[in-house]
């Protein structure tokens, strides 16, 4: 459109009520606009828990070395624990980690400094700025699920985790009313590849297979890897909320594994 008459245009519409013109692109974008990115992963609001909760039933194998529970799933365990029982624990496997001295929102913060039976669980940061970033903070006791967790992914020769998100710091200007929960409180860890002995690396947007609506446990024969190591980690009680791909669009990319205080009930989704 020449500019004499693109201004007469812009002229005509600034007198009439409702004109909505947008400037021509230029060459070689579309008029429209680049497309929005990707939503990143939120996991904010957790589903509802069951409508009857209930006891989780006494896990047939528990796992090993894991402490006793007296018939209630190991999350819920791990959740009533205080961080200096915690830490303890931590202690007694031989997992290296350091105490953060305070983190709002969380009970029992710390920094990983290896790997949980055998297994590395990291942001995708460079080790460099992972040692002081935020993002890499754990609550000890999300943590002794994941040392868990990392016996079943040992099984399938896992030996690294890149995770999407653990702690999310709320704003300064928000108030907490306790501890906090999910993600404010590094109860949760956004798991989102896995990667094997060999190199390969199993993406949970690709590989997992999911279907939002779907159940995804039990998992058989046939279904893949990483449907197989949720519905183990759901079976063997060491998450209360396990979120994957089957649930919902933004959980397309990542398992949400959470350790939930106050709660007696499991769930998969």
């Amino acid at each position: 459109m020449a500019r004499g008459c693109w201004t007469v245009l812009v002229f005509l519409c600034a007198a009439t009520a409702g004109c909505r013109l947008r400037a021509p692109a230029p060459p070689g974008v579309a008029s429209e606009g680049q497309p929005d990115p990707p939503p990143a992963p939120v996991d904010e609001e957790a589903p509802p828990p069951p409508e009857a909760p209930a006891e989780a039933q006494e896990q047939e194998e528990e796992a090993e070395e894991a402490p006793p529970t007296d018939g209630i799933a190991v999350s819920v365990h791990y959740a009533a624990l205080g961080r200096e029982q915690c830490e303890g624990e931590l202690k007694k496997r031989k997992i290296p980690f350091t105490p953060v001295e305070e983190a709002r929102g969380v009970v029992a913060p710390l920094r990983l400094d290896g790997p949980l039976s055998g297994v590395k669980f990291r942001s995708n940061l460079a080790a460099s700025k992972a040692r002081v970033s935020p993002y890499d903070i754990y609550d000890c006791r999300l943590v002794l699920a994941l040392d868990d967790f990392a016996k079943i992914l040992a099984k399938h020769d896992i030996v690294e985790v890149m995770h999407l998100s653990v702690w999310r710091p709320v704003s300064a200007k928000t108030q907490l009313k306790g501890p906090g929960r999910r993600h404010t409180g590094a109860l949760a860890i956004d798991a989102a590849f896995f990667k094997t002995s060999d190199g390969k690396s199993l993406s949970v947007e690709k590989d997992f297979h999911g279907r939002i609506g779907a159940k995804p446990c039990p998992a058989g024969e046939s279904a893949t890897e990483l449907r197989k190591i949720a519905c183990e980690a759901h079976d063997a009680g060491l998450f209360n909320v396990l979120l994957t791909p089957d649930y919902n669009w933004p959980h397309r990319n990542h398992f949400h594994l959470e350790v939930t205080a106050g709660v007696k009930w499991t769930l998969v989704r």
